[in-house]
């Protein structure tokens, strides 16, 4: 990757909580007392996942709800032209599939382990059954909440930020949500592939490769193979709201 590009950035503000809850993450202290992660455990199985193994398919029918205990997962669809573009990556505490139940349609995505995977697996009718208890109704409206929100974020990121801003934004939440802090930053496993973080963040490879040269020659970030250390948290954060 070279070094040196110059890269322009908008000077668009989009808010960018501290701490998001946007992806629908649950703290693990927090797994056993939650209502709906109760309802799925108390009528569903848990199952180990080998690294690459599909849960489910685009287009498959909604027989079945997952709960990611441990371990990451990458969504994905088909873009025209049969391209698969990078929807998002989930992790403990997220549910997957629940819209599919709620509205009869098919699988919207495809969800595919990045690493061994524990998770709940429910059926369908565990979590119709668990709406109609009102505390876990509010947990489902909340999440179903959070990804318009998401989907509305994502929306004006793409209208307001280059590839820069795109990338960082990326890894501040990967950072967030699977980063280890250490006296140089913050640690983050990478378990996908550059042409992967491109179609996450709208992009092409090209473009992608050259923001993240460009945010290592400002010494925000180092990268080695599927792995990004964060030497600089809030100037990467700058970067992500088109401040930098």
């Amino acid at each position: 990757m070279r070094r040196g590009m110059k890269v322009r950035i908008f000077r668009t503000f989009i808010p960018l909580p501290a701490r998001s809850r946007e992806t629908v993450w649950v703290p693990p202290q927090e797994l056993a007392t939650d209502p709906l992660t109760a309802a799925l455990r108390r009528d569903g199985h848990r199952r180990t996942f080998a690294r690459g193994q599909t849960l489910f398919v685009e287009g498959d029918r909604p027989e079945r709800v997952f709960m990611i205990e441990q371990g990451r997962v990458l969504i994905t669809c088909t873009g025209p032209g049969g391209k698969d573009a990078v929807l998002a990556m989930c992790g403990p505490g997220d549910v997957l599939g629940e819209v599919s139940v709620f509205d009869g349609e098919p699988r919207s995505g495809t969800a595919v382990t990045l690493e061994q995977v524990e998770a709940i697996i429910a059926p369908a009718s565990a979590l119709t059954r668990a709406a109609q208890e009102i505390e876990t109704a509010h947990e489902l409206i909340r999440i179903l909440a959070s990804r318009l929100r998401e989907a509305d974020r994502r929306r004006l990121e793409f209208a307001s930020l280059d590839t820069l801003g795109r990338v960082a934004w990326r890894l501040v939440e990967l950072g967030e949500r699977f980063g280890r802090e250490t006296p140089a930053g913050t640690e983050v496993d990478l378990p996908i592939s550059q042409e992967q973080l491109a179609s996450w963040c709208a992009a092409s490879r090209e473009a992608t490769v050259k923001a993240l040269a460009a945010l290592r020659s400002l010494g925000t970030i180092s990268t080695s193979r599927r792995h990004v250390l964060i030497a600089d948290p809030e100037a990467l954060r700058r970067h992500a709201q088109g401040f930098a």
